[in-house]
């Protein structure tokens, strides 16, 4: 489920992930979060940078998403790059977990957003790109802009 469907706000958007994977399925998971990271958010402070989900005890958790510390936090403390839980039902967790160990897929988030007052991440099952594939993806997004191009200025 993407943000523009469930009516939340864009927060962030992970670009780099549809360049660097074929994205193959999508999923919506919640976060656990303390009240000064969504603060944070709010204010659009954050980063995709390397970040992906890892799997351990049968839970899900969001790796190397930075949330930039709330200035106005107080005593609280705050780890900018802490591992965040993600809240996904366990059938989802199994099925993430066997693509990622058999098929040797990886899982990103794709973007982050407030659903309903509630942030939320849009996780993807993911395969990695070969160089070449970068490639031919770039070349055929440039073919595809001049066939654009070249419609627009007949009319």
């Amino acid at each position: 489920m993407s943000a523009k469907k469930s009516g939340g706000s864009l927060i962030a958007e992970n670009r780099k992930a549809r360049h660097y994977y074929d994205l193959l399925e999508f999923k919506e998971a919640g976060l656990v979060l303390i009240g000064p990271e969504v603060k944070s958010l709010r204010a659009h402070q954050t980063s995709f940078q390397d970040s992906y989900v890892e799997f351990r005890g049968g839970e899900a958790y969001l790796v190397g998403l930075h949330i930039a510390p709330y200035a106005n936090a107080g005593y609280v403390e705050q780890q900018p790059d802490r591992p965040r839980k993600l809240l996904l039902h366990d059938q989802e967790i199994r099925m993430l977990a066997a693509g990622v160990e058999q098929k040797g897929y990886t899982v990103v988030p794709v973007k982050l957003y407030f659903s309903r007052g509630r942030v939320k991440v849009e996780i993807a099952l993911a395969r990695g790109r070969k160089l070449h594939d970068h490639r031919d993806e770039l070349k055929r997004r440039a073919e595809a802009m001049d066939v654009r191009r070249e419609l627009s200025h007949r009319e």
